[in-house]
């Protein structure tokens, strides 16, 4: 594939959004837009976004990645990941004003970029499919959980934690305090599972309000989840406790991909080979 590299700019109310086409040269109407979430630059594990465009883009699969306002070299101020949507659709206006036979897009979100990209995508009927890496799901209470069932339970079974204490190396005054606090948050009050028709969906937790923002998304998801990741393990956990995120993710529209060796970031070159190839097939399969 013939592929070519464009840097733009492009204005988001008023503010001036820095990004990259990489364009193939075949005739496919479906590109992948990747949205960047978090300050980041474009080195170490973050150089996924770049070499993952420029994979897509050799295999025909026109790819955009840009920076939201007050992120990397865009301009304004830096905003949550749930003040997205116009930088997305002004995202998505551009790519397609620019790649002519692009028609339709695939949303690519790692992290709290994956959240963005769900909160948007059923208010766009260009949208039509959704890539999500670790999604961010955070809540005080499900951080804690998470934290007590998968970090103190795998440091209590690694040699290195018994090493240590038996070594005297190990602060078990401190580490006791941390974490009975933590085991408090755990223990507080079950999260609002309300849904949507009865507060709307802007007043709602984070994890209820990406579910039914899922429930509303009426397009192919793939969802790519690391096993040696806490915010990966905060998700699985999450739907583990809801029936109606276990309903969503059963249905044949959603494909689920598990990375058991991968960190959060897939930051070795297989576990990012991995991602890029999953990526692949899955829009190849909507194609």
């Amino acid at each position: 594939m013939q592929v070519t590299e464009t840097p733009l700019l492009f204005e988001c109310l008023g503010k001036k959004l820095v990004g990259v086409i990489h364009e193939s040269d075949s005739n496919s109407k479906i590109g992948v837009l990747i949205i960047v979430g978090g300050p980041q630059y474009r080195v170490g594990s973050h150089r996924q976004f770049v070499l993952l465009a420029r994979y897509l883009a050799s295999q025909g699969v026109s790819t955009m990645r840009f920076d939201v306002r007050g992120m990397g070299d865009s301009e304004g101020e830096q905003r949550r990941y749930d003040k997205l949507d116009d930088d997305i659709r002004a995202g998505i206006n551009s790519f397609v004003a620019n790649c002519t036979n692009i028609k339709e897009v695939v949303l690519w979100g790692l992290c709290d970029a994956a959240s963005a990209a769900l909160f948007y995508a059923y208010q766009d009927d260009r949208v039509r499919g959704v890539v999500l890496l670790n999604p961010w799901v955070f809540s005080e209470r499900g951080a804690a959980k998470t934290y007590v069932k998968h970090y103190y339970l795998r440091r209590v079974l690694s040699k290195n934690f018994w090493a240590k204490l038996l070594s005297f190396k190990f602060d078990i005054k401190a580490s006791v305090s941390s974490f009975f606090k933590i085991l408090v948050v755990a223990l507080g009050r079950d999260a609002d599972k309300d849904n949507a028709s009865s507060r709307g969906v802007e007043n709602l937790s984070l994890p209820v309000k990406m579910r039914e923002c899922l429930r509303m998304f009426n397009y192919p998801v793939l969802l790519i989840l690391s096993g040696r990741d806490l915010t990966a393990d905060e998700f699985k956990d999450v739907v583990a406790s809801d029936s109606g995120w276990q309903y969503l993710l059963n249905e044949e529209r959603v494909t689920r991909v598990n990375l058991e060796e991968a960190d959060h970031t897939f930051s070795s070159g297989k576990w990012r080979s991995l991602v890029e190839v999953n990526t692949l097939n899955w829009i190849n399969n909507l194609r």
